[in-house]
């Protein structure tokens, strides 16, 4: 008998079809696919994980700046906890049995919903404490040791700079789900910035659970267990000697030193003041309350988190605008009677008169900035008074103030550089004129820029008109460097006029003494330091002291700039200690035993109480 394609043989078939199609499905998981089981059947195994050691950082001489110390986590399972001595357990570890007691009770409340999961029970003990619970550990039943690394650091220096590590919050675990509670992280500096580099990958070995519950074996043999994976190592672009020994010129001051190699953006020291003592970054969660509660701020990175204003430094700027512009030239000359007498007028210290661009440079003239920059704004050839501003404001912008830089630094800030409709709502819309802004002229009013800002600005003076992103990783074996930091950007200025303004840098430093160079007190013979002297207004309290530099004069080796709070004139303090900086830098030594004396004995946190 023929078989018929009734509608009711067909449904039997689909329905045959369906069935052996689960079957197989349910053979092949049950039987043949062991890892559904390992995934699946939580209740009955034991995941103990293996967490890797982070990554070394090293600096850019290969000396290792953060490696790593065992230590060990106790954790609990609450479900497998029976009766035990607390009193014990507490004289171990030095807790509070209360405290204890008060956990235990939570984790009996939440049983169902912690199920089989271990959770830190208390976290980073010593190798004393974890061999004296490894003795006793029979006692303690629902307890066990994880092995944990936890940093180390044989240079006393770079707090800010390297960051620190701390267990995950919650928000960062919505964030991140490959992370899970216990998991540790980097947190700021290049430990924030490299984290999915160092951290490396984390393990685990199996075991089987019997019907009492109780650990009975490896599963399968040790099968389907995994290694962790170790951290790479991250060689960073820090030279951790310079590193420290900036810091030492930096104690009891605040504010900022940055150094960059102008050849490459690698950025050889960062130094925020005051900083996080490394000593306190391994136990940072023991420290935190402290440091956050310091009125100087430690963990706030003034080098690229502080938009200050760049006072004189920021001529620097305007004079190239101003030759690109066309509205001076290197000879181009103005007499200076003490100041800028028109409007509320601008004030100048005494210096020689008339001065040329090289001269105005190296006196640091206040009245010759206001001319050539209300002649920047006012040029005939555009428009209005908005258009040569905006066209001031794209040149400004080119040399990377107004936004971030773009580097690896976490919390970068992008400073401000003004925006017309800024003026048109002080002013009324196109109702300003060059005289309306003209604190811009000397790096005053609303520009913000951030120490990372400077040195970059220094950096591409010393390059003759462009710059590489600063950056902390100069890459490894194991670590690529980011190919954006290998680009150059070059500013909207055309290269022959930098060499202008580096005769004039150069001169503030190396004229004669009593010549009227600002800077002529930090001139160490031989290097050909070029640099530029600010004193920033503050209306908080004293002046800021500001100095930018880059040595040597020909191929530049090194760009700095030290941004001193409330320390007076650029020359007496910001000056001294980025030209110690550089010498330290160049010549492995400092010939200048009294400055450096004088520097690192002296405290200007006095200063700051007066504000």
């Amino acid at each position: 008998m023929a078989f018929e394609f009734t509608k009711k043989n067909i449904l039997i078939i689909g329905v045959l079809t369906v069935a052996l199609i689960f079957l197989i499905q349910l053979f092949n998981l049950q039987i043949i696919d062991k890892e559904y089981k390992v995934t699946a059947s939580n209740n009955a195994l034991r995941y103990d994980i293996l967490y890797p050691a982070r990554g070394l950082i090293l600096d850019r001489n290969n000396k290792i700046i953060v490696s790593n110390a065992s230590s060990y986590d106790i954790m609990i399972t609450p479900i497998e906890v029976r009766e035990f001595d607390t009193l014990e357990l507490c004289n171990i570890f030095n807790l509070e049995i209360e405290d204890v007691k008060e956990r235990l009770k939570e984790y009996r409340s939440n049983r169902r919903r912690i199920g089989y999961q271990s959770l830190p029970f208390v976290k980073q003990v010593s190798a004393q404490e974890y061999t004296r619970f490894h003795e006793r550990a029979f006692k303690f039943p629902g307890f066990s040791a994880i092995s944990r690394t936890i940093r180390d650091y044989p240079f006393n220096a770079g707090g800010n700079l390297l960051g620190y590590i701390t267990e995950a919050d919650t928000s960062f675990l919505r964030r991140n789900p490959s992370y899970k509670m216990g998991d540790y992280i980097g947190r700021t500096g290049i430990e924030q910035a490299y984290e999915s580099i160092l951290k490396g990958e984390k393990g685990y070995n199996i075991f089987l659970r019997d019907v009492h519950n109780q650990v009975h074996s490896s599963y399968s043999g040790g099968k389907y267990d995994k290694p962790a994976v170790h951290g790479k190592t991250i060689i960073s672009s820090i030279d951790a000697q310079l590193q420290q020994y900036v810091e030492m010129l930096m104690q009891n001051k605040v504010g900022s030193v940055v150094a960059i190699e102008p050849s490459t953006g690698d950025i050889l020291t960062l130094v925020s003041s005051p900083g996080i003592d490394v000593s306190k970054l391994g136990a940072i969660n023991k420290f935190y309350t402290q440091i956050v509660n310091d009125p100087l701020k430690p963990m706030f990175n003034r080098a690229v988190m502080s938009p200050y204003p760049p006072g004189s430094v920021f001529k620097l700027v305007n004079a190239l605008v101003a030759l690109e512009e066309g509205v001076i030239k290197s000879e181009t000359s103005y007499s200076c009677y003490g100041g800028y007498h028109v409007g509320r007028g601008v004030k100048c210290h005494p210096h020689p008169s008339p001065v040329d661009l090289t001269h105005s440079i190296m006196m640091s003239c206040n009245t010759y900035y206001c001319i050539a920059f209300r002649d920047i704004i006012d040029n005939p050839k555009y428009n209005s008074v908005r258009e040569g501003f905006l066209r001031w404001k794209e040149l400004v912008e080119s040399f990377g103030f107004g936004h971030k830089l773009g580097s690896d630094l976490p919390s970068e800030q992008a400073g401000s550089v003004p925006k017309a409709e800024d003026y048109d709502k002080i002013h009324g819309k196109n109702r300003w004129r060059s005289l309306s802004i003209l604190s811009l002229a000397i790096g005053q009013g609303e520009l913000g820029t951030t120490p990372l800002h400077l040195a970059n600005l220094a950096a591409t003076i010393a390059n003759r008109g462009y710059y590489y992103t600063p950056h902390l990783i100069k890459g490894s074996p194991d670590t690529l460097i980011n190919p954006e930091y290998t680009k150059r950007h070059y500013t909207l200025v055309d290269t022959t006029h930098f060499y202008k303004v580096v005769d004039g840098m150069y001169k503030a430093v190396n004229s004669p003494p009593g010549s009227g160079g600002t800077a002529t007190r930090v001139a160490v013979k031989g290097l050909d330091i070029c640099g530029k002297t600010g004193t920033a207004q503050n209306p908080h309290g004293r002046d800021h002291s500001v100095f930018i530099c880059f040595a040597p004069r020909d191929n530049p080796k090194i760009a700095v700039a030290a941004y001193i709070e409330n320390a007076g004139f650029g020359a007496t303090w910001a000056a001294p200690i980025a030209s110690l900086l550089v010498e330290k830098y160049l010549t492995g030594q400092v010939t200048r035993d009294y400055l450096e004396t004088h520097i690192v004995e002296s405290n200007l946190l006095t200063n700051m109480k007066k504000r």
